[in-house]
């Protein structure tokens, strides 16, 4: 069997290459750039990165090559990032970047010639009836289905996890007895731009800067002033700059410019229990309750969290699913992916992003 591994440099993706060489396999690695030199806000270093590629390559003999999708992602991942910010939502970049660039162009330009793509992720597959499903890791606060749940059937019968099953305390002491040069890299905070590059430089450099108020959504008393609606998203604490805290974002007037915020660690307003989701992706096959209008018992999460929530799913006239949720949930915002799991915790059915109506 023929075996592509994405390697990022990481400990996670390190140590999946070596339980695939373990097991006789000989994937080849590839590692894909997207940042981009020649611009200094835009500029990913992976030197490093390369580097801790390079070496897990010697180390086992496998052969490593760059792929350089710098284009394929600011033309898709941050397109789409801009375009939903503009409009007042809260984009997942992380999400597209699974199902465009590493399991979209990558097995366009690479992957199609290998059998099986193996990643670092902590995930696993479920074979039922003969079908592939998209399921849980065994360590949950680890877990990382939320960012593969826009992916197809195509793509998840195609992936590896090698490290979906281990603990990620097992996976760090199998780095550090085998001499790793990976084993005491920090976990990284999220794709390129998001976790080497300030989100708000990136922002503003494609939206700029327009004041606008904060205003207390219970009273209308303005608070302050904002330097433009897109800094700022449903749940925020930080980054308002107001005493007398702590402050949250509640709400937002994108045509207005404005943001509405309320005080407190349990004010009503930050909370609630139910929500929509529409353009529902389901990985291998509709659920049950895909047509169903009468409440089908689920658990899902609508942000990357060891926590599965209790509640229920329902088809709604509008073509949307209404989710209600067991438990109040903090700063519920749209453009989010609801990411829908069976009652148990086990299978990622998949996502859906949430809409106001």
């Amino acid at each position: 069997m023929k075996i592509a591994a994405l390697l990022s440099g990481g400990v996670d993706s390190s140590v999946a290459v070596h339980l695939l060489n373990e097991r006789g396999e000989k994937p080849d690695l590839f590692y894909i750039k997207i940042g981009n030199s020649e611009d200094h806000l835009l500029h990913c270093s992976s030197e490093e990165d390369i580097e801790m590629a390079a070496s897990i390559a010697k180390k086992y003999g496998n052969h490593l090559e760059i792929i350089d999708l710098h284009r394929d992602y600011w033309d898709t991942v941050v397109d789409y990032t801009i375009r939903k910010v503009r409009d007042g939502l809260t984009p997942n970049p992380d999400v597209m970047c699974n199902k465009l660039i590493k399991f979209g162009v990558f097995e366009q330009r690479a992957g199609k010639n290998y059998d099986k793509t193996a990643t670092g992720h902590y995930a696993t597959t479920t074979e039922i009836n003969n079908k592939i499903f998209l399921s849980t890791a065994q360590d949950y606060v680890k877990d990382q289905t939320d960012f593969l749940a826009q992916i197809d059937a195509l793509q998840v019968s195609k992936l590896m996890f090698p490290v979906g099953n281990l603990m990620k305390s097992e996976v760090r002491s199998i780095a550090e007895k085998i001499n790793l040069p990976s084993a005491k890299r920090a976990d990284s905070q999220g794709i390129c731009f998001l976790g080497k590059i300030n989100y708000n430089d990136f922002i503003k450099r494609y939206l700029g800067e327009k004041q606008g108020p904060i205003v207390e959504f219970e009273t209308g008393r303005i608070l302050g002033q904002h330097k433009g609606y897109w800094f700022h998203t449903v749940g925020q604490r930080k980054g308002l700059l107001l005493s007398g805290g702590p402050w949250y974002v509640v709400k937002k007037d994108v045509e207005a410019n404005i943001i509405y915020a309320s005080r407190g660690y349990d004010v009503e307003t930050q909370y609630g229990t139910e929500f929509l989701v529409r353009s529902f992706n389901f990985i291998t096959e509709q659920a049950a309750w895909a047509h169903s209008a009468e409440p089908q018992n689920i658990t899902f999460k609508i942000r990357h969290t060891p926590d599965f929530t209790k509640g229920t799913i329902q088809l709604t006239r509008q073509n949307r699913y209404l989710i209600k949720s067991e438990t109040p949930l903090q700063g519920i915002s749209a453009g989010q992916f609801g990411v829908i799991y069976d009652s148990g915790q086990k299978i990622c059915f998949g996502s859906g992003e949430i809409c106001y109506a």
